[in-house]
């Protein structure tokens, strides 16, 4: 399925604080450490929404379990672990930023993490691929088993990889969780060109980005892109004054108002689902998220 590639960049100056270190570690403890206390929370709240999604695509899809989904931007495989397992995010910092000067080796880590996540599988489990330039993290998901496959590539510079043409092929949903931004419409079309069928695609996207380039790519797809309008989605505290303040003047130059949202002094995603039309019209969004 052919896509055209629009003509966007990535941002690699929009404002946010570098937390470029703590992506690519050997383990999530300092990426857990870093962000607990900033509050980042955006993948709890992704936890609700991927499964009432793939909830719903496996009542349309039955006949294709499991269900594949490709997670962008996966670092550690966070989204994978939240989607297909007994826990949320409070354990995952429980687990990651409690230990202190007595923290497990890595190698360590890696093997007490197989037998955590293991005994608290879902018996409904998704098929995950992971996509990060971070190979590090992409290599501690797999190694712990919450990565089905996982691929250390970067679509905004590179075509996808032969091995991820294939794990592709027959993938169903396609999440993000902050991811855009760092990734743009450039990723989406190599991953389009990938599939057999348009997957839908479910992303949280801060307010201070544009989504159109993304949406206007999916739709040329075949996709129908609709963003809740009922609420937004805390992402996390900003780390200091000059990142709020560069939050705040792009907002305003979207057009946006902060009041009731960034003025809490959060970072604030939309979430939106893009899905063939006969699929929109046979779940509307206001039953796939009711209230």
């Amino acid at each position: 399925m052919a896509t055209e590639i629009t003509d966007s960049t990535a941002a690699s100056d929009w404002g946010k604080a570098d937390f470029e270190a703590i992506y690519n570690c050997p383990d999530p403890q300092r990426y857990f450490t870093t962000l607990q206390p900033l509050e980042y929370q955006i993948p709890q709240h992704g936890q609700a929404v991927f499964r009432a999604v793939t909830d719903a695509l496996q009542r349309r899809r039955a006949d294709r379990p499991p269900l594949g989904v490709i997670d962008l931007c996966c670092s550690y495989g966070v989204n994978a672990a939240l989607l297909n397992h007994q826990l949320d995010l409070s354990d995952l910092y429980d687990r990651y930023a409690a230990h202190g000067p007595g923290a497990p080796q890595p190698h360590q880590l890696a093997e007490e993490d197989r037998t955590f996540f293991a005994t608290r599988r879902r018996p409904d489990a998704c098929r995950v691929i992971g996509l990060d330039a971070a190979e590090h993290a992409v290599g501690y998901g797999e190694r712990v088993g919450l990565l089905d496959r996982g691929f250390a590539e970067n679509l905004e510079h590179d075509e996808p990889s032969a091995d991820l043409r294939k794990a592709l092929a027959d993938i169903d949903l396609i999440t993000v969780t902050g991811g855009v931004g760092y990734i743009t419409a450039r990723t989406f079309a190599h991953l389009f060109d990938c599939v057999s069928s348009p997957p839908w695609v479910a992303a949280f996207v801060l307010r201070t980005v544009s989504y159109r380039p993304v949406s206007a790519l999916l739709a040329r797809a075949g996709l129908v892109t609709e963003k809740l309008s009922t609420r937004t989605f805390r992402q996390r505290r900003f780390a200091d004054g000059e990142e709020r303040r560069a939050a705040f003047t792009a907002l305003a130059g979207h057009g946006l108002s902060t009041v009731g949202k960034e003025a809490d002094g959060f970072y604030h995603a939309d979430l939106y689902l893009s899905r063939p039309a006969a699929d929109v019209a046979a779940l509307p969004l206001s039953q796939l998220f009711p209230g």
